[in-house]
């Protein structure tokens, strides 16, 4: 496959280096100016026919809802940087969230809802939302993850997933439907309930949202179309360049530990890939109450 890429790509610089004195290359990924110099093309991508999210249709026919999903396709295919870190990542982030959505019941197209909030890495925002998911301290809290100086679970992907899909059930459990679920997790419950019953609609392409709810399922959208189809918008990974999942091993601990990097050394290992492998664990020591214990990851 390597070869084959370099030889086309000998073979284009070849025909740009013959063409290249006629001035008559006007189609194709570049043109050459009369100067000599190369202008590259640029071409809107092709939006889809037909979309669903967890099931639910796309009105793609409503010229409102089409031009938001061309515009997130724009943005995000020609973010080549991070579209394709993200298409490295998915091959081992993307098993976890599948396997943890689909334990909790909940639909599998919202691992592309995790995309959007992290570019599946462990992020703090401006704002202070954390990790996978996002998490702001009090929601954190409020759907069960431990915060403190010490231990920050929103870091946790399995965790955090739990957490996530605990919201995402009451969330449709109370708005009625997987987009608006999906959208409340931007705006909040209370804000997207507000909104519909000012509004008198439950039907997120309905609503007039603030400018970043109303992006957002598009951008959900926008990544699932391209990560479900990446040859499609000409991003080609070969499985070798993905990050596979790390050969771990998990031991319980229910005694506090004084000395995180003491703990690594006895272990095999690090601090450096004790923090990777447990990016929860926030400080140098672990402290752990009566009947408590935690599962640490270490390297196998």
């Amino acid at each position: 496959m390597v070869r084959n890429v370099g030889l086309g790509v000998v073979l284009s610089l070849a025909i740009l280096a013959i063409l290249s004195f006629t001035g008559k290359i006007s189609e194709g990924p570049f043109q050459t100016k009369s100067d000599g110099r190369v202008q590259y093309n640029w071409y809107p991508p092709e939006l889809p026919k037909k979309m669903k999210f967890a099931g639910e249709d796309v009105p793609l026919s409503r010229r409102e809802v089409k031009e938001a999903l061309d515009r997130e396709m724009i943005v995000n295919v020609y973010g080549h940087s991070n579209t394709l870190y993200i298409l490295k990542l998915a091959n081992r982030v993307f098993p976890v969230l599948e396997r943890k959505l689909k334990e909790n019941g909940i639909p599998d197209d919202f691992k592309y809802l995790c995309v959007a909030e992290s570019s599946l890495g462990n992020p703090t925002s401006k704002a202070g939302a954390v990790g996978y998911w996002q998490f702001m301290t009090a929601t954190a809290k409020e759907y069960n993850l431990e915060v403190n100086p010490e231990i920050d679970e929103r870091y946790d992907l399995v965790k955090s997933t739990d957490a996530a899909c605990r919201y995402l059930k009451a969330a449709y459990n109370k708005l009625g439907n997987w987009t608006a679920a999906a959208a409340s997790y931007n705006c909040g419950m209370g804000g997207y309930n507000s909104q519909s019953t000012f509004q008198k609609s439950t039907d997120y392409y309905d609503l007039y949202l603030p400018e970043e709810t109303n992006r957002y399922i598009f951008r959900i959208l926008a990544l699932k179309e391209i990560i479900g189809k990446s040859d499609k918008y000409g991003y080609f990974i070969p499985e070798s360049d993905t990050y596979e999942a790390v050969p771990t091993k998990q031991i319980t601990v229910d005694k506090s530990i004084p000395n995180l990097s003491d703990f690594a050394f006895e272990n095999g290992t690090n601090y450096k890939m004790l923090r990777i492998l447990n990016p929860w664990l926030r400080g140098r020591s672990l402290t752990i109450t009566k009947n408590n214990s935690y599962q640490i990851i270490l390297p196998k």
